[in-house]
């Protein structure tokens, strides 16, 4: 009878913790609800093991393997890298630094994690179009300090005339008889419809000429004959990947802040998130202007003519940390949520184009081998920013040739356990 009542009480226990056993499900947002780790200040980044984080360090080598296998064939000189692809553009010469780049470079951050890294982490190179996403987060944080009251409002009303400096006194004061005193960047009746949206996705069809670089000439279109003469498309409407308005963009943002882009990013982004002191963000020999009095070099969105920003993988890892995060850093709001769904939301015209330089995943077109939700920071080498919500994922891989990038990220999903 003893016996009997015992067992009968084991069994009523084992319904009961089956009954509340959380589904998978339950368990995937118990994990999601968990407050994740958040690295201290550079070098403090704690590394945990493969299999302390779900994934299997045989596959996980295997994908390592197969991004130091395929490095990008282009010159690891950057300034004749430059000169074989951009440098045969009209006015296509380099005017800011470039930097002989390293070996082929990643780090894999899972949980918030380092669990792997290869080749040169802690070595400072060109980032190229990467940049142009710690752009768009300057533009980001002004928008959400109120600074610019929203993206749907045109540009013009926020940028004053520039002057630009210029050295060098002309030879005859004749020379500048016809030529402005004064850069104005939005006065045409076309560029005074542009919206700080239009430039934030590459659909403004800015037209015009900054830093010696005519809007036509960046990615020219095969036919001379319409480089001058072709219909300018209503903004939003048209996207064009383009770094002379990627850089008018910079000239715009820094208007609205009134002091160098490198001081805001790092007081409002880099060193919140604990970034070293070793990443410089640069312009051009010819992008310096005067500004209350000061002179200020306005900064490139990538290193398409040279400049750009110049950071080591584990900053960039850092940075996409932060973007996983939806902006969120250690409890602080360095981006607000708002944000990061407007820079995940497709482009019209270009799906799988969010903000620059968020390019999205949409209908998996982008990574075919990545979840739809996945999105990446993309720049010229290939520099990229892996960043997958649905796995917790960020992998930040550097000098990889493009082609080679779908698979490189399917090998590193397929070593994920759990």
């Amino acid at each position: 009878m003893i016996c009997g009542m015992i067992r009968f009480f084991f069994f009523l226990s084992f319904l009961f913790l089956l009954w509340h056993q959380p589904t998978s499900v339950e368990a995937q947002r118990a994990r999601k609800s968990a407050t994740p780790y958040y690295p201290g200040p550079d070098p403090d980044w704690q590394h945990k093991t493969p299999a302390e984080v779900g994934m299997n360090a045989a596959q996980l080598q295997q994908a390592i393997d197969f991004a130091i296998a395929h490095d990008n064939p282009a010159p690891r000189d950057m300034k004749l890298a430059q000169v074989q692809s951009f440098g045969k553009e009209p006015f296509g010469e380099g005017i800011g630094p470039f930097k002989e780049r390293g070996e082929p470079t990643g780090v894999v951050v899972r949980h918030g994690y380092v669990v792997a890294e290869w080749g040169e982490p802690l070595r400072v190179d060109m980032t190229h179009s990467v940049t142009k996403s710690f752009l768009s987060s300057v533009v980001g944080v002004a928008v959400d300090r109120g600074m610019i009251r929203s993206v749907r409002d045109t540009v013009r009303p926020y940028v004053a005339p520039v002057q630009v400096y210029q050295p060098v006194r002309l030879t005859s004061p004749a020379d500048g008889v016809d030529a402005p005193d004064l850069l104005l960047p939005f006065e045409t009746p076309h560029n005074r419809t542009i919206t700080w949206d239009d430039l934030l996705r590459q659909t403004s069809d800015w037209e015009g000429t900054l830093w010696g670089k005519p809007d036509w000439a960046d990615r020219p279109d095969k036919d001379a004959t319409t480089w001058r003469t072709r219909a300018r498309q209503a903004p939003g409407t048209t996207y064009k990947y383009n770094d002379v308005r990627v850089n008018v963009l910079a000239l715009a943002a820094l208007s609205v802040w009134r002091r160098p882009l490198p001081q805001v990013l790092k007081e409002t982004i880099m060193d919140p998130i604990g970034a070293s002191p070793t990443w410089r963000w640069w312009g051009y020999e010819n992008s310096w202007v005067v500004l209350d009095g000061q002179l200020i070099q306005s900064v490139s969105g990538g290193g398409h003519w040279g400049g750009g920003m110049f950071i080591h993988a584990y900053d960039m890892a850092r940075f996409g940390y932060l973007t996983l995060r939806r902006g969120r850093w250690n409890g602080q709001p360095l981006l607000s949520d708002d944000w990061v769904q407007l820079a995940t939301t497709p482009t019209q015209p270009q799906p799988t184009y969010g903000f620059m330089n968020w390019f999205l995943n949409t209908d998996r077109t982008f990574i075919p081998s990545a979840p739809a939700s996945a999105f990446a920071h993309v720049g010229n080498g290939t520099n990229m920013v892996y960043v997958d919500p649905e796995h917790d994922l960020v992998v930040v891989m550097r000098w990889i040739e493009n082609g080679s990038i779908d698979e490189f990220i399917r090998q590193v999903l397929a070593s994920i356990e759990k």
